[in-house]
């Protein structure tokens, strides 16, 4: 075990070697990338949209789309962002993105070094997530993923350190990360509300903070979140922190429910659903809530169904290897239609359809999958050693559950994956080291 004054450091010498590799191969990517496709191997589909309302935010301090109306689709966390960098092309942003993701294995190394107090632990940690497939990829390409993770880790780091150390001022700091990290993506809107009832339960029998932390934690968050909701309400009459929970469930979650009952393709019912959203002249706000409310009526008439394909769709985030986008980056023959069948004739027969039609990426896919399957081995093994015998532990393992329980559904993406994959590298840290793991008390 280390002293105090090790656990609470934030960089050693022997940090420098992943540092370097992790730097060495998300700049790699990216050059070759951009030596196959250009920058437009940077884009995806939903880029533009965070690029035109961070662009009139940043300009015209206005955050409106591309028709000049308010934005509610986005929040405004990365479209100012990737706005900002931007400015000095497309090229900049991603870099600026690889630099955010190689601090994020700096706070993988911390974040395992504050939880087991063990340097080795630690650097095999750091060095897993160096190379982990999810955030190499997309540390180069213009989506929130890479931002929202660095957030998100700096909230856990200070929650960490507040569950060791009991002082107030770190769990504001952590909501305030978390907050920042919400208005990147707003997958963690309920978390908060989540982590403030863990914290009821681990600090039950601490009566100056019983209630207190929770307290604190709510009151660094929700203030900001409402006042966004205040802000689309008074200028769209939209009430939502966004409008895209709202489309998911329509497009996504009720489609799919649909396409089941009615055995038609998926991709039919999804287009249906989205011409029929855009019908009768709605506003923003009133197609937000016809969505809302048709989405909701489908799937209460059909919750067996729903929560079938909701499964389906976590088994699949937890087990598929993810690395469509990297494969794109890398020039590899378009296989998205391909892969898009799952929805209709189940993930067996697409799979067998998938190998005969792409042999050499299958393979690559299967190499992908053993590794993938091999770091849940041992993170499962870590797990074991370590017991989850103190709140920090539990913290980690909960807010993986957390993502994979809000990730389900039909609009699955590999990318999904990537807030789960640092806790998976570090009880994998300690499932691989010798003798036995005891995380900090």
């Amino acid at each position: 075990m280390k002293t105090e004054e090790q656990v609470g450091k934030w960089w050693t010498h022997n940090l420098t070697k992943p540092v370097v590799a992790a730097a060495g191969v998300r700049l790699a990517i990216l050059a070759f990338a951009l030596a196959r496709t250009g920058t437009s191997a940077l884009f995806n589909g939903d880029t533009s949209s965070y690029l035109v309302s961070g662009r009139n935010l940043l300009l015209h301090g206005c955050f409106i789309d591309a028709s000049g109306l308010p934005e509610i689709f986005r929040t405004p966390g990365y479209p100012l962002f990737l706005a900002l960098f931007n400015l000095a092309g497309p090229v900049a942003a991603a870099l600026a993105q690889v630099v955010l993701s190689v601090f994020s294995v700096i706070l993988v190394w911390r974040l395992a070094l504050a939880v087991f107090a063990d340097d080795r632990t630690a650097l095999v940690a750091a060095w897993i997530f160096a190379f982990e497939p999810l955030s190499t990829t997309y540390s180069v390409i213009l989506l929130s993923d890479t931002l929202f993770l660095t957030l998100l880790l700096l909230s856990m780091e200070r929650l960490v350190e507040f569950l060791q150390g009991r002082n107030l001022l770190v769990l504001a700091a952590a909501g305030l990360w978390l907050t920042a990290a919400t208005f990147v993506r707003p997958v963690t809107y309920y978390l908060p509300v989540a982590i403030a009832l863990g914290l009821v339960l681990v600090l039950a029998r601490v009566p100056g903070l019983r209630w207190k932390a929770p307290a604190v934690l709510l009151i660094s968050v929700l203030p900001w979140l409402a006042a966004w909701q205040i802000r689309n309400k008074v200028e769209t009459g939209f009430s939502g922190f966004e409008s895209v929970e709202a489309m998911n469930l329509y497009i996504y979650q009720a489609a799919e429910v649909t396409a089941r009952i009615e055995r038609r393709p998926f991709d039919m019912v999804q287009n249906e659903y989205v011409w029929h959203s855009m019908q009768g002249g709605l506003n923003q706000a009133q197609r937000a809530a016809l969505m809302h409310s048709e989405a909701v009526m489908i799937l209460r008439a059909h919750p067996e169904v729903f929560f079938k394909n909701y499964l389906e769709g976590s088994i699949q985030l937890t087990f598929t290897p993810g690395i469509a986008d990297l494969l794109g980056l890398l020039a590899f023959p378009d296989h998205h239609e391909s892969l898009a069948s799952v929805h209709d004739v189940g993930p067996v027969h697409t799979g067998l359809r998938f190998i005969a039609t792409y042999p050499r990426t299958a393979a690559l896919m299967a190499i992908q999958e053993i590794v993938l399957l091999g770091m849940y081995l041992f993170a499962v093994r870590g797990v074991i050693r370590s017991g989850l015998r103190n709140a920090s532990l539990c913290l980690l393992l909960g807010v993986s559950i957390y993502f994979l329980a809000v990730s389900g559904g039909a609009q699955v993406m590999g990318r999904y994956r990537l807030p789960i994959m640092p806790v998976v590298c570090i009880f994998a840290a300690a499932g691989l080291r010798r003798g036995r793991v005891i995380a900090r008390a």
